[in-house]
């Protein structure tokens, strides 16, 4: 199933289940309301009315948590020369940064090194505490786009790389929720993750070389907290971002971000000069 949150012309946001073209109401705000439900597979499926769009949001627009995972593809460990890790690198992203999978995002006067993440995003559908294999994977709704934009002049201020990662509209998450069952590996799944920018591509990988897989993640973030429906895991990004090239590359105002992961769509984003605060 194939589910989203659309804007419409009345200036709301709605839940929809895509099937082909056409945009299913569910009758609720937005896919994080649906997976608050208790009855969200039954509300996902059923029958509704069609209902026009004006544009897609982030797929949940305002996740309690967004956990990231820094340095878990292999290809990208070996390019930024370290070791592969015992354990998952984990970072905060806050709701701000999160924009639709075709909006604008903002370069900010105060960086002059915004780089590309291409990522795969792990969106969980069950309150989960600690989870065993099993229970990590009954808590896993599905699956999005996301690319984890960052300001690499202010990630690398300190050892802690919260300040370079969650600037304000700089993340597009979406266009849909692509639930386990519709890919290839369920809850494991092996899709391969595409990044453009300027329509050269810059990143391909497969989600096979990820270190810590979506089951691994959700068994590890649960120990540190409980994870509720509508929490995003931001999985990390291979090998292409800009930072690592030589000499480094960076978006500037007017480049074209694009993100794919066979099986859950395409994401395509301008991005915008914000102009110096007065």
């Amino acid at each position: 199933m194939r589910l989203a949150t659309i804007r419409t012309s009345q200036g709301d946001t709605r839940a929809v289940r895509v099937e082909g073209e056409t945009l299913i109401d569910l009758g609720l705000a937005d896919v994080g309301e649906l997976l608050a439900r208790p009855d969200r597979a039954e509300r996902a499926a059923r029958a509704g009315e069609p209902v026009a769009g004006s544009g897609f949001a982030p797929v949940v627009p305002n996740p309690g948590k967004i956990v990231c995972v820094g340095l878990n593809y292999r290809n990208h460990i070996l390019e930024m020369g370290r070791e592969l890790p015992r354990y998952p690198t984990l970072f905060a992203k806050y709701p701000e940064a999160l924009v639709g999978a075709y909006d604008e995002i903002r370069l900010p006067p105060e960086s002059g090194q915004v780089d590309w993440e291409a990522e795969l995003a792990v969106v969980i559908g069950t309150r989960v505490r600690r989870a065993d294999e099993a229970e990590a994977a009954a808590a896993i709704a599905g699956f999005a786009v996301l690319n984890d934009v960052t300001m690499r002049d202010w990630q690398y201020r300190s050892p802690m790389w919260l300040q370079g990662k969650t600037w304000e509209a700089s993340t597009p998450f979406g266009p849909y929720l692509v639930t386990p069952d519709e890919l290839e590996g369920g809850v494991r799944p092996s899709l391969t993750l595409t990044g453009w920018v300027d329509g050269e591509q810059v990143q391909q990988a497969d989600t096979a070389d990820l270190v810590f897989d979506p089951v691994d993640l959700v068994r590890y973030v649960s120990t540190i907290l409980t994870l509720n429906p509508g929490d995003v895991i931001a999985s990390g990004t291979p090998g292409g971002v800009g930072h690592a090239r030589k000499p480094a590359r960076y978006l500037a105002d007017g480049s074209v971000l694009a993100t794919e992961i066979t099986g859950l769509g395409r994401s395509e984003v301008k991005a915008v000069a914000e102009p110096a605060a007065r």
